[in-house]
């Protein structure tokens, strides 16, 4: 993992104290909430529907164990004794007072965490696998790179003020995990034909209220020139990008409106500028950032298989955990666990205190101290060797943690809707819910199946590229959800297509299992997915299922 050298650390401590400053002065009176607005956002304190909510980075979702359990006691001593994790890989607490912030804002630089570039239209924390360093699959570790464009973006002069917010995604594996094409800049590990590792670069991908599927605008850039091509692309953004209509200031519209080929002109013409400048990394500084990033001192094993098989009529819970929860890692016998934050009739991406202390001890014990968040909002211990995992699954049950249902239809992302969020239109949590509760004993049915919720067009909850996506909406008082499908955040990106009129909320477990009644009786076989038979069927039969 990467450390704070004297730079980081001083510039976090001075952050914190300005802030504090800036807190105290709000507390007295001195600053109005719409004079303090933009100097709460440049350090993630928004303002919600009941309270305050500070947003926590979690630069390319990587923690240790004293992070995390750093993130239990402030969830503890200053919140309501838990946090929720994001699809931004970060932490949000919904409920902290505002004269708390500076003193939980110390005690995360006590860490080496902190709350800058979480909010606002600057360059936001960069995502990335959650199995980066770990999947078997794996072209390159992306963390040094999201690294570096984490010291590259932050206080960057020209890009503390962009029309808009900007998101940035890395992936090193050619699966992508990381919806890289749903983001204004998505980067994709791939190599030359003198298999030299780069970068294609994507350009203009979105959610919200136009969602788009990003344009490949470099097939691939070297190390060296990623951060000067990267500067050339804000640079054009920045000076083309709207600032006179929030709803047609991001960089999707600006290549939407201009055409990709366009803007690859306008960029390459950037890029040859400052190409051979101070931004061309010098190998021995990509060497130096990437040996944070070294691979743990891996002790041979004789387990390298587990034989879910043996498990499955004795112990049905663990058999469906070990088929569900465990991903392939790169070195024989270790796996990649990952824990789910969806309990059956729980709220998506919540955890304890308790339940952050439990994983920070297993990360300590199990995986060399090392955890992940990930843009599903769960958690991943990276490396564990196949012999341990069954004491990581039962330290996982004593403390409720124990959920097979890693890509199933309860793995569910859902933004906190209207019972926290001040621009929401409708409620999400009560739905997943409600959804989880509903399908619960059929969840191995219909296999891998994504199901996303937004409680408004804003996309918080990706529904946009769900599998299926359900958005609230509000019309004369009342919630309705409109139903997609058809959407991925894979390599194989689509966005979604609505169905037709939305449901009221009690209807929604019951529309779904029209949807899903209809796909069992139409797929080839068990070996068809939902996404791969909505793609041969098309919207027909699922609006005939839905609407009669």
């Amino acid at each position: 993992m990467y450390r704070y050298d004297e730079f980081d650390a001083a510039f976090v401590r001075q952050r914190t104290e300005q802030f504090a400053h800036q807190v105290k002065r709000r507390l007295s009176g001195e600053l109005t909430e719409e004079q303090f607005r933009p100097l709460r956002l440049m350090n993630g304190l928004y303002l919600q529907l009941h309270a305050y909510m500070l947003r926590v980075a979690v630069p390319y979702g990587t923690l240790n164990s004293t992070q995390m359990r750093k993130l239990a006691h402030i969830a503890r001593t200053y919140d309501r004794g838990y946090g929720h994790f994001t699809t931004r890989q970060n932490i949000q607490y919904n409920w902290p007072k505002l004269k708390d912030v500076p003193a939980i804002l110390e005690e995360l630089a006590s860490v080496e965490m902190h709350a800058i570039q979480t909010s606002g239209n600057c360059i936001r924390n960069v995502t990335t696998d959650q199995f980066a360093g770990a999947a078997a699959d794996e072209i390159i570790d992306p963390r040094p790179v999201a690294e570096i464009i984490r010291q590259w973006s932050s206080l960057h002069p020209e890009f503390s003020y962009l029309p808009r917010k900007f998101k940035i995604a890395i992936t090193g594996a050619p699966q992508d995990r990381a919806a890289v094409k749903f983001h204004d800049i998505g980067l994709m590990a791939a190599t030359n034909d003198a298999g030299d590792v780069g970068w294609r670069v994507f350009v203009g991908g979105g959610l919200g209220r136009t969602p788009m599927v990003a344009k490949e605008i470099s097939d691939y850039v070297p190390h060296e020139y990623l951060l000067p091509y990267l500067e050339a692309i804000l640079r054009v953004y920045n000076m083309y990008g709207r600032r006179d209509n929030k709803y047609k200031a991001r960089i999707k519209i600006l290549v939407h409106e201009t055409g990709i080929e366009t803007i690859r002109e306008q960029v390459e013409a950037e890029f040859a500028e400052i190409k051979e400048g101070v931004l061309k990394l010098p190998q021995g500084e990509l060497t130096r950032i990437t040996e944070y990033f070294a691979a743990p001192n891996f002790e041979p094993q004789t387990e390298t298989k587990i034989d879910v098989a043996q498990f499955e009529a004795t112990d049905s819970a663990y058999a469906r955990f070990l088929k569900h929860n465990l991903h392939p890692h790169a070195k024989d016998g270790y796996v990649s666990v990952t824990i789910s934050l969806k309990p059956i009739g729980g709220v998506p991406g919540d955890a304890t205190d308790t339940q952050m202390e439990a994983v920070a001890d297993l990360a300590e014990q199990y995986s060399f101290d090392e955890l992940r968040v990930t843009h599903e909002q769960n958690l991943v211990l990276p490396h564990v060797a196949i012999k341990d995992v069954r004491a990581v699954y039962d330290a996982l049950v004593a403390n409720d943690l124990q959920e097979g249902n890693a890509g199933l239809i309860s793995d569910i992302i859902a933004c906190p809707g209207l019972d926290y969020c001040a621009l929401a239109n409708a409620r999400s949590i009560p739905i997943a819910q409600a959804i989880s509760e509903k399908f619960a004993d059929r969840e191995e049915e219909f296999g891998e199946l994504k199901l996303k919720i937004s409680g408004c067009i804003n996309a918080c909850g990706h529904h946009h590229v769900g599998h299926i996506g359900i958005l609230g909406v509000e019309k004369k008082g009342t919630e309705l959800y409109q139903i997609t499908v058809g959407g991925d955040a894979t390599e194989n990106a689509s966005v979604g297509t609505i169905l037709g009129r939305g449901v009221v909320p009690e209807e929604v477990p019951n529309a779904l299992e029209k949807l899903l009644d209809r796909y069992m009786a139409e797929r080839t076989g068990p070996e068809e997915s939902f996404l791969a038979a909505y793609r041969r069927l098309g919207d027909a039969p699922f609006k005939e299922a839905l609407y009669g």
